[in-house]
């Protein structure tokens, strides 16, 4: 294809995508006000825990309005992610040989699936873990009551999702690499001491200043490498 043609390819495949995002932000305006409820879940049970009454600040009048909108907007992106990234990956076969484009009917699928696993795993087993830490950290002084704004709130859990959901396309990016002879398998087991200490700063650098959210970063980064090796692995011997 030339320039041109890669340009159109490119125009054609984000109008479906943001398409398909949009109908993803549509179905979750009728469901708004569940998904805020699942959003405030960590929070509550982290109050609960602590023996503190869960309650949220609202400061501005069309703060409600616009944290509504934003979460129904997060997660229409992340149950209409099959589609976009489909799409995308779509694009990036335009650019492939022939015998290489049977990759991407594996990897779209796939890479949905850790987009949406790295959102419900932050959701689910870290947002409580990390929520739970920050209020009950004791700054040695008794007379700090705590309470957050539902603004700084939902901006903080939302954005970490997102960078949950991301941070686990890793595998793909690694087989993908190794697949189109980029990386091999061996530089790749060569290389673990810098990528333990790579995954250390950018959890550190993406998350809040605290060592639950950092950790459980991560550890799972590190867990996804190792099995994107085994995955290299598994699919060299395969064609051989």
């Amino acid at each position: 294809m030339s320039l041109g043609e890669h340009l159109e390819e490119l125009r054609y495949r984000l109008i479906r995508a943001i398409a398909g995002a949009g109908l993803g932000l549509v179905a979750c305006l009728f469901f708004g006000r569940y998904l805020m409820r699942v959003i405030a879940k960590p929070y509550e049970v982290a109050m609960k825990t602590a023996g503190l009454e869960p309650e949220f600040i609202a400061i501005q009048p069309p703060e409600k309005f616009l944290v509504y909108i934003k979460t129904c907007l997060v997660f229409g992106l992340v149950i209409s992610s099959p589609w976009v990234f489909y799409h995308i990956w779509a694009f990036i076969s335009s650019g492939l040989y022939r015998h290489e484009r049977k990759f991407i009917y594996v990897v779209a699928p796939a890479s949905a699936l850790l987009f949406m696993t790295g959102a419900v795993f932050f959701m689910v087993i870290i947002a409580p873990m990390a929520m739970l830490f920050f209020i009950k950290f004791d700054t040695g002084i008794d007379f700090v009551r705590f309470s957050s704004t539902l603004q700084n709130y939902v901006n903080l859990v939302l954005s970490l999702t997102l960078i949950f959901a991301v941070a686990f396309q890793m595998p793909i990016a690694i087989v993908f690499a190794e697949r189109m002879g980029l990386v091999s398998i061996q530089t790749l087991t060569s290389v673990r001491r810098y990528v333990i200490l790579g995954l250390v700063i950018t959890a550190a650098i993406a998350t809040p200043p605290d060592v639950i959210s950092q950790i459980a970063l991560a550890v799972p980064l590190y867990v996804l490498f190792e099995g994107s090796i085994v995955v290299c692995r598994f699919l060299r011997r395969r064609k051989k």
